[in-house]
């Protein structure tokens, strides 16, 4: 409710001044050989009218995990002139390697790749954003310290620039308590004496 006391308006919207393309799934190529799997709606005319891009880029399985959100926002960009693609980071959902850890400098090395290859393609115009809240938020700005040329904004909701200050698992350069509590459980669980009947 507004301070005014009225309601917003929460109709989704479903109707868009483009028609779409969706495409459930797109490989993106890496100088590796790896393939990252993707998602793209843009809208029908990008073929001979090519548009600006926007990525949204994570570890967590495009095709359940966050397919419901997905489903809602990408679509809506599509339908307003944008390409959107949701893209799996490499060894998440169905993207080659082995996602090793978070924030990793080859995610950022996978992401200029995919950016210039999304760039090149026919149905987009050169310019590329980023998106994201927490971890493709982290990613959004951590790729553009790397100012690949196609990438003009990003929009980085619930993430920072300096982990070890402001992060999900420190605050202060400090480990948050529930971080150190799971940690020191694991460690009682690993050394907990086994005994004998």
């Amino acid at each position: 409710m507004f301070p005014s006391g009225a309601q917003p308006d929460s109709r989704e919207v479903d109707t868009f001044p483009h028609a779409i393309v969706d495409i459930p799934e797109l490989w993106i190529p890496l100088p590796d050989g790896t393939r990252l799997a993707a998602r793209l709606w843009r809208p029908e005319s990008a073929e001979t009218l090519p548009v600006p891009a926007i990525i949204e880029c994570l570890p967590y399985r495009r095709r359940d995990a966050t397919s419901s959100d997905d489903e809602r926002m990408h679509p809506y960009f599509a339908g307003h002139g944008y390409a959107a693609l949701r893209i799996d980071l490499r060894g998440s959902g169905d993207s080659d390697g082995v996602l090793a850890d978070e924030y990793l400098a080859s995610e950022q090395d996978d992401l200029v790749a995919a950016i210039g290859w999304i760039a090149a393609q026919p149905w987009c115009s050169g310019r590329i954003g980023m998106m994201g809240i927490s971890w493709d938020g982290f990613n959004s700005l951590q790729v553009a310290s790397r100012q690949p040329s196609p990438l003009k904004a990003i929009i980085a909701v619930g993430a920072t620039v300096d982990r070890y200050h402001d992060d999900v698992r420190y605050k202060g350069g400090s480990i948050l308590n529930e971080n150190f509590g799971w940690g020191g459980f694991v460690a009682l669980i690993h050394v907990a004496p086994r005994y004998s009947e």
